[in-house]
C-alpha cells in the first residue's frame, strides 16, 4: 500500500493538518529542437502543456517562456511531471469533501449511516477514518487508527494546542513520519 499524503479535517471541516509523503517523481524527459512542438501555457499558477498534452511540467528557477523563446538554448530538455497541490488547493480539497461526506450520511437511506467510508478514482483511493469505530480493522483502516492514536497522543495530550487550531507538534511529525515510512517498508502487518 502506498500512501501518497495525509489530510487531518477537524469536525467542522477546516483542515488543520496535512502531509505529502510521496512528493511526485519526474515521470519524463524529453529533449526539443527549435521549434517547440508542443504549446504551453500558465493554468492556476502552473505552467502546463496546452497542446500535446503530456502532464504538468516541474517548476525550475527560470522561466520556461523566456527559454523556449531563445534559439541559442535548443536543444532544450524539459522534464514532465505530476504538479504538487498547493498549500490552497490542499484547504480546498479538505473543505471540500467534508460537506461531501456530510451530504452523505444525510442522503443515506441506512439509517445513523457512516457517510463516505472510502472514494475510488483511476489514480487514487481516498480513505475517512471516524474516531468511532470497530477496533477490529484491517488495510488501510490500520493506517488510520494508527494515525488517530498519533493524533490523541501527541497533538490532543499537548497542553499548548487547541482543538479546531492547526496542528503545530514535532513529535507528531516525527512519529507520523516513522509509521508511514514503516508502512512503505513493510505494510500493515507490523502495526
Amino acid at each position: 500500500m502506498v500512501i501518497y499524503g495525509v489530510y487531518i479535517v477537524s469536525k467542522s471541516g477546516g483542515l488543520i493538518y496535512n502531509y505529502d509523503h510521496n512528493i511526485p517523481r519526474v515521470e519524463t524527459e524529453k529533449t526539443f529542437g527549435y521549434p517547440l512542438d508542443i504549446k504551453l501555457q500558465y493554468e492556476n499558477k502552473k505552467v502546463v502543456v496546452a497542446f500535446g498534452q503530456r502532464d504538468g511540467i516541474n517548476e525550475d528557477s527560470r522561466d520556461v517562456f523566456e527559454l523556449i523563446e531563445k534559439k541559442e538554448n535548443f536543444p532544450l530538455s524539459l522534464k514532465f511531471g505530476r504538479a504538487r497541490a498547493t498549500t490552497n488547493e490542499k484547504i480546498v480539497l479538505a473543505s471540500m469533501f467534508y460537506p461531501l461526506f456530510a451530504l452523505a450520511c444525510q442522503l443515506s437511506p441506512v439509517p445513523k449511516a457512516s457517510g463516505i467510508e472510502s472514494l475510488m478514482a483511476d489514480t487514487f483511493k481516498l480513505s475517512c477514518f471516524q474516531t468511532l469505530t470497530d477496533p477490529n480493522m484491517q488495510g488501510p483502516e490500520v493506517v488510520l487508527k494508527r494515525i488517530y492514536e498519533l493524533y490523541s497522543d501527541y497533538a490532543l495530550k499537548n497542553p499548548f494546542y487547541s482543538l479546531e487550531m492547526p496542528i503545530r507538534c514535532e513529535l507528531f511529525d516525527t512519529s507520523l513520519h516513522t509509521l508511514l515510512e514503516l508502512v512503505d517498508k513493510s505494510g500493515t502487518a507490523n502495526l
